[in-house]
């Protein structure tokens, strides 16, 4: 491309984020730093739809780039910016909130994501069976119990299960001292059967109650609930709209929401991080999640302290978004949850 061609390409970009409308050969001659007439401006701009960068949605009317253009813009002539002190300090601010688990973290930075973007924020950590520091049974009312595991990446889950009737607190306390010691450093795959065999053997030293409570921890655990995606946070789905000019765009929004929460669509998420370092962009149909909603998806991995992948966290919004404001908050975004989780 020469010169003159990259310059009103990067005009007719840049025009068409912060307008959304097609871009006309008379505003880019005033633009320009070297003074062209319309009619070269416009041949210049047939070269560019014939070479598939432009295309002009109406006859008569101006240009608006492709998706191919659009990727040019971004690989070639995007300047991305840096993100202003109040922005980093906010970020780190609401993400680093004391006594908040790691799911908080994680809400609060895709909203923090949602908000300084302007489009929606979206973060998945897929369900891993990971080494385990510490587990313990907290009563919450008569009958009633409330399962806490917190993983040595610093994951906590919580689950509800039934007590027998009968249990004291000190017996409830011996299953999760007895249970936090055998699985610290493993995971439930790696200690279950050894613990049930474990119970078999010990039961007449341990409380039978207590036991009882032990086993039903490992199947709250082991269970059915054991099998799900994974975890799945969007916040701002509905600045997805603002662009919206028609009912297909709507159902389209639509399809999108429903396929995310498909727990095989949000590991793929997590894989589109895999295939390079740092920030990534995907525009419109170069990823085939978000192909038919006509958006794009800025995305980061989250990864731990032993540089583990965990997770992924980005910005959706419309391919118009303004990429070179929202790729240094992902990136930023992403170090911060990552010291978090580590």
């Amino acid at each position: 491309m020469s010169q003159r061609s990259r310059e009103i390409l990067r005009l007719v970009v840049e025009t068409y984020m912060t307008t959304g409308e097609p871009v006309g050969s008379r505003f880019i001659s005033k633009k320009l730093e070297h003074r062209l007439s319309p009619a070269s401006i416009r041949n210049t701009m047939a070269d560019l739809e014939e070479a598939g960068l432009l295309y002009a949605p109406h006859t008569s009317a101006g240009r608006l780039p492709t998706e191919i253009g659009l990727r040019l813009f971004v690989d070639g002539l995007l300047q991305v910016g840096d993100l202003t002190q109040d922005e980093r300090s906010s970020i780190e601010g609401r993400c680093a909130a004391s006594g908040r688990g790691f799911q908080d973290v994680l809400k609060e930075a895709t909203g923090v994501l949602s908000g300084l973007s302007g489009h929606a924020g979206l973060v998945v950590a897929p369900k891993e069976d990971a080494p385990l520091r510490h587990v313990e049974f907290v009563p919450l009312s008569p009958g009633k119990a409330l399962v806490v595991m917190v993983s040595e990446s610093g994951q906590v889950e919580n689950r509800m299960m039934d007590l027998p009737a009968g249990l004291t607190e000190t017996a409830l306390a011996e299953a999760g001292e007895f249970l936090s010691r055998r699985l610290k450093g493993r995971t439930m795959a790696m200690a279950r059967s050894e613990i049930l065999h474990e119970l078999q053997q010990r039961k007449a030293e341990l409380d039978q109650l207590a036991a009882r409570v032990v086993e039903a921890g490992l199947a709250v655990w082991g269970g059915a609930e054991a099998d799900r995606g994974g975890t799945l946070i969007v916040r701002g789905s509905a600045n997805l709209l603002d662009d919206v000019a028609a009912m297909a765009d709507l159902e389209r929004i639509r399809n999108l929401m429903e396929e995310l929460e498909n727990s095989e669509e949000m590991l793929r998420l997590i894989d589109l991080t895999q295939g390079g370092e740092g920030v990534r962009i995907f525009i419109g149909s170069e990823n085939t999640l978000f192909r038919r909603a006509g958006c794009s998806l800025i995305v980061a991995p989250l990864q731990n302290q032993q540089q583990r992948i965990v997770g992924a966290i980005g910005v959706i919004g419309p391919t118009r978004m303004n990429y070179a404001r929202v790729v240094p908050m992902v990136d930023f975004t992403a170090q911060v949850v990552g010291r978090l989780i580590g």
